[in-house]
Parts: C-alpha cells; structure tokens; sequence
C-alpha cells in the first residue's frame, strides 16, 4: 500500500486535506479529501496497475501542491497515544483481540477525516498502547474519543496522551482530565 497525505491550513476552514491511497492487492487508487477532522469526498479508481499508480500518484502531488498542499514532516507532527488499562501484566489473548479491534478502528476512522495515522501498537506492563502520529493533537484526541465509542470498545479503561515527535518519552495527558495521575508509557 502506498499513501501521500498533504495538508494545508485554510483559515476559515481549519486544516484541510488530501490522501491518494493505492492498493496494489486491489488494483485501486483511492483519493479522499476535505477538512481535518471531517468525512472526505472520495473517489476511486479500479484497474489501476502499479507504473499507472505511480504516475497517478506524481500528478496528484503535484496538483495539490499546485493548490497550496504539502506534506507535513513527521518532526513536525505530534504522536496521540491511545492506552487502555489491562488486568494482567503482559496481556490476554482477549486483550490481543483489542488490540487489533482498536487500532483498525482508530485507522481507519482517522484515515477517512485526514487524522494521522495508526504507527504502532504494543504491550507494556498492564497497559495497551496505540501509536497515531497526528499533524493535529485536538482533533485526533476528540476522534480517538468518537470512534471507542461507536466501535463500541470499553471506554471505561481508555486515557489518551500526547508528545512532540521527537519526545515520546515524556508524554502529557489529554484524557481524561483532570487527573491526579501522569501519563505513562
């Protein structure tokens, strides 16, 4: 699968976005595009083989930079932290079962609304975590709050967090508040 993801700000708007997602399994290109944190238009392209895709690809860059689009760096983004409170230390199979539930609904709840993106998932002792590297820490923390809900997942467990790019070791709490507890890994 390759993704390009540009953003641009719009004032009046908020941030918006453009994505060109091909899937080389599907043979399809897919471009999603609209305001952060909002459902995107999409379009989609069937038969699409890889030199195809390649250019296709290219003219959309270029096209949305032609527009005021960029991608933004990932030093520049910020990394939201998903984590949910487990019974055991290392995790159950029940537990793995979350894991996997939670983080495809987080992805793709954030790919659609030009969000981030889901980076990483693992286990510390008791806690589960989920990695999203997100251009905006406000409208990522309120979708990860949406979609544990309508997935259904237990909400009761979840704290969110947040870090610059380059600091994840020292994470701050965006949810719930307040909290007499620090986030941690």
């Amino acid at each position: 699968m390759e993704i390009l993801r540009m953003y641009k700000q719009d004032p009046p708007r908020g941030m918006l976005f453009k994505e060109a997602v091909y899937e080389p399994e599907d043979l399809s290109l897919m471009t999603t595009k609209g305001r952060v944190g909002h459902e995107g238009a999409v379009a989609v392209r069937e038969d699409v083989d890889a030199g195809q895709a390649e250019k296709l690809l290219e003219e959309f860059a270029e096209a949305a930079a032609g527009e005021g689009y960029a991608e933004i760096p990932e030093e520049e983004q910020h990394w939201v932290i998903a984590q949910y409170a487990l019974k055991s230390r290392d995790g159950t199979e029940r537990d793995r079962y979350l894991e996997h539930k939670a983080a495809t609904a987080i992805g793709t709840y954030f790919s659609w609304r030009g969000l981030g993106s889901v980076e990483e998932t693992g286990f510390s002792p008791y806690k589960l975590n989920i990695l999203c590297l997100v251009p905006d820490i406000k409208l990522a923390v309120k979708g990860i709050q949406v979609v544990i809900r309508e997935s259904r997942l237990d909400f009761t467990k979840l704290s969110i967090g947040s870090a610059p790019f380059a600091d994840l070791d020292h994470p701050v709490r965006r949810y719930p508040l307040p909290s007499k507890v620090p986030f941690e890994l």
